[in-house]
């Protein structure tokens, strides 16, 4: 059976790692952090990333990727609209500052954000042919519920900081 390589579903899982990587490594915590702990949230994300990885060369799970693919497409647009933004010249939003990581992250973050929401999308209309169109679509009505889920796990993340700061929440601690 001949290897399916899907580079850009690839690509949008590491997009995706290296965005909430990012978070960890600039002390503003990962999703999960707050409920389990920094390593084991990383260890969370590395497995999921990994298992996408793997998945994207078999050629029987385009169900399956599209729904992550539509799900990276709607953590990109849920922090695109959930957070402070202003408008490029080409009139694309830009972070002003998401999740604590302040205006001086933003020049790294954006094209870290950008290349997963791109990347995503891109994978959706190319590589996720055989699956159902609402497979990929669907994840985009969870953008509402992610942009909250987002502002919560934040607010749970500056109160852990502040009551047990460490080197992975120290931004949130100030």
């Amino acid at each position: 059976m001949r290897a399916v390589r899907r580079p850009w579903t690839r690509l949008a899982s590491a997009a995706l790692a290296g965005h909430v990587f990012f978070e960890l490594g600039a002390g503003v915590g990962m999703p999960f952090a707050s409920v389990l702990g920094p390593v084991p949230a990383a260890a969370f994300w590395a497995a999921a990333t990994g298992a996408v990885q793997q998945a994207a060369g078999s050629p029987s799970r385009d169900t399956t990727l599209a729904l992550v693919n539509g799900a990276g497409l709607a953590a990109v647009v849920g922090h695109l609209a959930g957070w402070p933004r202003r408008r490029t010249r080409v009139g694309l939003p830009w972070l002003i500052d998401c999740e604590g990581l302040g205006p001086e992250l933003m020049r790294w973050y954006n094209p870290i954000i950008y290349a997963g929401g791109v990347a995503s999308a891109v994978a959706l209309l190319r590589e996720n042919r055989a699956a159902p169109r609402w497979a990929g679509l669907a994840p985009l009505l969870l953008v509402p519920a992610l942009v909250r889920v987002q502002h919560v796990e934040h607010e749970r993340l500056r109160r852990l900081a502040l009551r047990r700061p460490g080197w992975w929440n120290r931004r949130l601690a100030l």
